[in-house]
């Protein structure tokens, strides 16, 4: 059995006129993320703003993955998890690129957001989150703009998988 790649099939399927709209989508969520990243670190980086009695920014180094889970101070471990991020991320552009508009859509959404965060652990080797959410002394994880779109995308692949791909 082997597999073979044919380069000029792939570019055609990349490159057609509805998923260029789609990775159009996926450099814009990119942007967005790294613009706002980037004016938090080169003005918050040693201070919280507080912005009012539920929101304050407030730059937190994120090792692990989402929200701080799986955080580790073990090189390997962090590699691994990285590994696996990326392959994650591959896996959804395929399934994007198979998909109809509306899951290419959500798709687009959590790519976005993904490679936002990837593009953190490689060039930062942490990921900066900076949203503080909270009421008095609750506070909910502290997060980013990637992470605003990566669960958006989950709540709505998730709410068209249960509620209307089953009609």
């Amino acid at each position: 059995m082997s597999i073979s790649i044919n380069i000029q099939e792939i570019k055609n399927k990349l490159f057609k006129k509805e998923n260029i709209f789609f990775i159009g989508l996926i450099f814009i969520i990119f942007c967005v993320d790294r613009f706002t990243k980037s004016q938090i670190i080169d003005n918050f980086s040693d201070k919280t703003f507080y912005y009012n009695d539920f929101l304050n920014f407030d730059l937190i180094w994120n090792t692990g993955v989402g929200f701080g889970l799986l955080s580790s101070k073990s090189a390997v471990f962090y590699n691994l998890i990285s590994g696996i991020i990326a392959l994650v991320i591959l896996l959804l552009f395929i399934a994007a690129f198979k998909s109809q508009s509306y899951d290419k859509l959500i798709f687009s959404i959590i790519i976005g957001g993904a490679l936002g965060n990837f593009y953190d652990r490689i060039i930062y080797q942490a990921v900066p989150d900076f949203i503080d959410l909270h009421y008095d002394n609750f506070h909910w994880f502290t997060f980013n703009v990637a992470d605003i779109f990566i669960t958006a995308g989950i709540i709505l692949f998730l709410t068209n998988g249960f509620f209307i791909n089953n009609k």
